[in-house]
């Protein structure tokens, strides 16, 4: 048997940069699968991941997934530093994270953004919480500086299931390596999922991600619109899953928007996702996976894969949500010697 906990909050409306805090988070923690029969770690016990057709492994996490069932899922890992956090747990009287298995990210305690605290203006809010970028010697106090800037991007539902948070997600990466560095994303669902069988439905919302680089160190935030849309009743042999990335900008560590286009340009470009026939892009659980991309004068500029889990009635109103993640790469815009990796996150409704 498993076990998700996940966040209790109270929800404000604030801009994208500054402002107070917008979560009162209860103490808790996303993630950290444990069988509470055989006590097992998270890793041990996630070894029988689901696979779909279209050769787009879902991410380590629950083993047998059903839809009458939570589901959590991490990062797998990536041999180059993904996929290295399974938890982070919240504590409310100091407004701090702590994320484990990442080196060199002080004393595993993240703080609310100073500079950007929170991501997102319209429809959704998701929180920014920093490293400290020194730590200290515990027998001399001599300074020692991380590689940071860790960062880590926290985003949970509107809803409650028995007085936890329907869906959750948390992403953690640092620039302070040549490489993407360490890091990983977590995503859950808390309940049951109820699936149609026919017709179809349209979920929207925000974004929000951060970017990290291979071949320069660095940091930078996203943001952005994304639209998903499910047809329950085709393909004959399989649900259809559709989706569309836009609006989106790219901030420095300061909220300031930056320019990733050779022109100037402050949007980065659309990104769209692949539509399957012949293979299921929906399980009988309530996932979804799949590959997204995107061109530039007639060169594919973006690409990666997408994830997320279903949650509540799909059947009835409000009609659910969905929570999830997709993971792009790039070649750098303004230098090609670099590659970049956008992670986002997002919780969409109907």
């Amino acid at each position: 048997m498993f076990r998700i906990i996940s966040l209790i909050f109270a929800f404000v409306l604030l801009t994208a940069c500054g402002g107070d805090q917008p979560f009162d988070f209860g103490d808790t923690t996303i993630g950290g699968i444990a069988d509470e029969t055989t006590g097992t770690t998270t890793e041990e016990a996630a070894e029988d991941t689901g696979t779909l057709d279209v050769g787009t492994a879902l991410p380590d996490g629950t083993a047998s997934p059903t839809a009458t069932d939570s589901i959590f899922r991490f990062e797998s890992r990536d041999g180059s530093g993904g996929g290295l956090v399974t938890s982070v747990t919240y504590n409310s009287v100091d407004d701090e994270f702590t994320v484990d298995n990442l080196g060199f990210d002080g004393a595993n305690v993240y703080e609310r953004g100073t500079a950007v605290d929170t991501l997102g203006v319209d429809l959704r809010q998701y929180a920014v919480y920093d490293a400290d970028d020194i730590a200290f010697d515990e027998l001399d106090g001599d300074p020692i500086d991380q590689n940071g800037p860790y960062r880590a991007i926290i985003g949970v539902s509107d809803n409650l299931v028995d007085g936890e948070a329907r869906t959750a997600f948390a992403i953690v990466r640092t620039g302070g390596y040549r490489g993407y560095g360490f890091g990983g994303f977590i995503y859950q669902r808390n309940g049951a999922v109820t699936l149609p069988t026919t017709g179809q439905a349209h979920f929207d919302g925000e974004y929000a991600g951060i970017r990290v680089f291979q071949g320069r160190g660095g940091t930078e935030l996203t943001t952005g619109d994304i639209s998903i849309d499910i047809d329950f009743r085709d393909f004959n042999a399989n649900d259809a899953v559709n989706g569309e990335i836009t609006n989106r900008l790219v901030f420095d560590v300061n909220g300031t928007p930056i320019s990733t286009g050779g022109a100037g340009e402050l949007l980065a470009p659309n990104i769209y996702f692949t539509v399957v026939e012949g293979a299921p892009t929906l399980t009988g659980d309530g996932e979804i996976s799949g590959t997204l991309s995107n061109t530039v004068d007639g060169e594919v500029y973006e690409s990666g894969t997408y994830y997320g889990i279903l949650g509540g009635d799909m059947t009835t109103l409000p009609g659910g949500e969905l929570v999830g993640i997709f993971v792009v790469t790039s070649q750098d815009s303004r230098d090609t010697e670099v590659t970049a990796q956008e992670t986002g996150g997002f919780i969409l409704y109907r």
